[in-house]
């Protein structure tokens, strides 16, 4: 289990289609609709090399998206994949999608910006909004394909 704190911002709109995201960047243009986080305090390249390893080998994974102040929770499932680099410096991409770049964490997610619950985006709109992003490798018996 690998936990990334960030926090909300006043452009976040969280309409993206097909990816979701988190980034380092204190900065955000209402074009970031995809962005559901910032300031985050790691990127990819934090990640540890054993969840690497499992990425790198196609593992399924759980995202929880929780705000602690609103007890509110989401969950995400999506895959690692053999192509992934794991190495940009701030963003981190989620993705419906098979397509892979340094930005991507997992692919062939269940959900995308647009897909997350409405009352949660609204929280986030709040600059103090606490994001904690938490990465969790699933069980054979827990993947949901």
């Amino acid at each position: 289990m690998f936990k990334i704190f960030a926090h909300g911002h006043k452009n976040i709109r969280a309409t993206h289609r097909t990816t979701f995201e988190i980034t380092k960047s204190e900065h955000l243009t209402p074009r970031g609709d995809c962005i559901i986080g910032v300031g985050a305090d790691k990127s990819l390249l934090d990640l540890p090399e054993n969840l690497k390893s499992l990425l790198k080998a196609g593992h399924s994974f759980e995202v929880e998206l929780h705000l602690p102040d609103y007890g509110i929770s989401e969950k995400v499932v999506g895959k690692g994949d053999s192509s992934l680099t794991l190495s940009h410096p701030e963003d981190i991409v989620v993705r419906k999608s098979n397509y892979t770049c340094s930005r991507t964490l997992l692919v062939r997610a269940n959900k995308a910006a647009c897909n997350l619950n409405r009352e949660m985006v609204e929280y986030l709109k709040e600059k103090n909004t606490e994001l904690v992003f938490t990465l969790r490798p699933l069980k054979a018996a827990e993947t949901r394909d």
